[in-house]
């Protein structure tokens, strides 16, 4: 598997991430935020990079709900 292509890190389900992702047309927010979901702990098994990617996300999420509260 590549690390370009195919990480594993975001391969451990029946479809790559990405492709969900895609399929849902999320958008670079929303898509970001599921990235980083699907791999925090498993990039990087550390307690450390395990709660960044989980901040990351929740970084992402909230940016994508600044421009729907001011409507």
């Amino acid at each position: 598997m590549s690390n370009v292509k195919s990480p594993p890190h975001y391969n451990r389900g029946k479809i790559e991430v990405i492709t969900f992702i895609e399929d849902q047309k999320l958008g670079f927010c929303l898509g970001n935020a599921i990235k980083y979901l699907c791999r925090a702990g498993i990039k990087d098994s550390s307690l450390e990079k395990h709660c960044e990617d989980l901040e990351k996300a929740i970084w992402y999420i909230k940016r994508e709900l600044e421009p729907l509260k001011e409507e």
